[in-house]
């Protein structure tokens, strides 16, 4: 079982947030998930998801931990805690700055600023276009860290036919770099094997 810090921010596309943690918990790993107050006014707007009702929808798992975005003195605020990765799914380009230049405004900042500095592994997922050349230095300069950019884009060989088959794409695609065996999605070339 693996534990991920999974951060949902304001950019749009919760449902990339609120799939990814359902299918973290479905094959049976923790998320400790920070949402920040645009993650949840974004989780209204888009999913109709209120405050608190994140928690109420998973209210049975036991594998869901979640802390304020306000809580410094939350467990994973600290390089003690033992976690194995971390996701921001989706990233505003707002906490990419935040994160690439260590700035912590709140407890997604802080603890992937702690999932740098332990050498976690550290996934983005931005949602943005057109991407300004600001926020280009910034994913640059975290990738040249060892964080993981994983922009929220598909791919049309697996020919996806509906938004959830085009999102679980994307998050398989994190799966695969936390190394999450997932069928989110038909690989490329995957008769051919």
């Amino acid at each position: 079982m693996k534990k991920i810090i999974v951060g949902i921010t304001g950019a749009s596309g919760a449902m990339l947030g609120e799939r990814f943690v359902r299918f973290l918990l479905n094959a049976g790993h923790q998320a400790h998930v920070v949402i920040s107050p645009g993650g949840e006014a974004v989780l209204e707007e888009e999913m109709g998801m209120r405050r608190g009702a994140f928690r109420a929808h998973y209210k049975n798992s036991k594998r869901l931990f979640i802390a304020r975005a306000d809580d410094f003195a939350a467990r994973i605020s600290s390089g003690s805690a033992p976690m194995d990765a971390m996701v921001v799914i989706p990233c505003s380009m707002s906490t990419v700055g935040a994160i690439a230049h260590g700035v912590t405004m709140n407890l997604i900042h802080r603890a992937a600023s702690v999932s740098i500095k332990e050498k976690r592994p550290l996934i983005l997922v931005p949602r943005e276009s057109p991407l300004s050349p600001i926020h280009l230095k910034n994913l640059l300069e975290l990738s040249q860290i060892g964080v993981h950019i994983v922009p929220a884009t598909t791919a049309f060989y697996h020919k996806p036919k509906t938004v959830e088959a085009m999102v679980d794409f994307t998050i398989g695609r994190v799966f695969d770099l936390l190394k999450i065996e997932h069928r989110l999605f038909k690989r490329w070339r995957q008769d051919a094997e």
